[in-house]
């Protein structure tokens, strides 16, 4: 395909403002991250230019997440450009209509996209990964010391200068089944070994029953029930894998295929996927609908009205994501729909907007 001079323009000028909009998201971010870590580091000691490190590991996740934000705020600067240089009124002029200065805009927005989902989102993940990482190390709490793999539900705990290795094979919100917790000392020296058949995790004070205790000296006792006392509970091993930000796509499918395994519902993280695969989708209609505004707000002088009023309307559209999202992994909506009703919603008016758009 030739790209002619004009169709160079439009692309090039609706980038720089697109990097732009992005580089003062991304001082913004930064500097609230700042303040936020702050807190951190007086809590824990840290010195003061780690500070600074973990502002800027865990801006790129941040960045991801308000990129649709993006793309409209920066087709209505481009629009603004084009009206303040009269080089909208030229383009007309010269047969490109409205309709299809915005077929252009959805064609880079689309390539941008996808771009952002191969590239930047596995770097931006990476990031946030290694942020949580390196908060842990600080924290020296038992945050993150779980796993979910093909064999099940690991954690690793230290109570009283003992440590707890367990495992089962089952996890359902507040239950496990099928548990071996394994004691040992600070050298590693086996202790004590219990076997449940199930474990009721409600509170930290797990109930197990049907248990079996094989201490050092090989004996065994059998109880029907016994009370293991833990410092997790199911919502603080839930909460555990709550950050999918933390995961590229194939650690998203990856753990999606554990949590299957062993009984956990994976509905959140196909939610997470699901919405990454339709975010090219969503910026596309963000920048159509960032451009229907600015075509009907033209005649209004105020820059400032013009953003305010486009921020608003990113945040209406946030909020309707967002509750659509707590439908769908609350059950209310089927997963597939609680992550496209609202794109649906925003293309039907999209394409009204596009009709009125296209009769100027």
């Amino acid at each position: 395909m030739i790209v002619k001079k004009y169709q160079s323009y439009i692309y090039s000028l609706f980038v720089k403002r697109f990097l732009i909009i992005n580089f003062i998201f991304f001082c913004i971010i930064v500097i609230i991250n700042f303040f936020d870590e702050i807190r951190f580091a007086e809590k824990y000691g840290a010195e003061t230019y780690f500070i600074f490190y973990l502002s800027l590991l865990n801006a790129p996740s941040l960045i991801f997440e308000v990129l649709p934000f993006a793309f409209l705020i920066s087709v209505k600067l481009f629009y603004l450009n084009l009206i303040e240089k009269n080089e909208l009124e030229i383009l007309n002029s010269n047969g490109i209509s409205n309709f299809q200065l915005i077929s252009h805009l959805t064609i880079i927005s689309g390539i941008i996209g996808v771009l952002l989902l191969l590239f930047f989102y596995s770097f931006s993940s990476a990031l946030k990964g290694k942020y949580l990482d390196t908060k842990n190390s600080f924290s020296n709490s038992n945050e993150y010391l779980a796993v979910v793999n093909d064999d099940g539900l690991w954690i690793k705990e230290e109570i009283d200068q003992n440590l707890y290795i367990i495992h089962a094979e089952k996890f359902d919100a507040d239950k496990l089944k099928s548990i071996t917790i394994t004691e040992a000392d600070k050298y590693y020296n086996n202790k004590t070994t219990i076997i449940a058949e199930t474990a009721n995790i409600l509170s930290k004070n797990w109930q197990l029953s049907e248990v079996s205790i094989l201490n050092k000296s090989g004996n065994k006792n059998k109880f029907k029930s016994y009370v293991y006392n833990s410092s997790f509970n199911g919502e603080i091993i839930s909460n555990l894998f709550a950050n999918l930000n933390a995961l590229n796509i194939y650690e998203l499918h990856k753990l999606s295929n554990s949590y299957f395994k062993i009984g956990y519902s994976n509905t959140d993280i196909k939610i997470h996927l699901y919405k990454l695969y339709s975010l090219p989708i969503f910026y596309i209609l963000m920048t159509v609908l960032g451009f229907i505004i600015i075509n009907r707000l033209k005649k209004v002088k105020s820059k400032f009205f013009v953003i305010i009023f486009g921020i608003f309307i990113s945040v209406l559209v946030y909020y309707v994501n967002y509750f659509s999202g707590i439908l769908g992994n609350k059950g209310a909506l089927p997963v597939y729909l609680s992550v496209w009703l609202p794109l649906i919603i925003l293309f039907l008016i999209c394409n009204m907007g596009l009709i009125k758009v296209n009769e100027n």
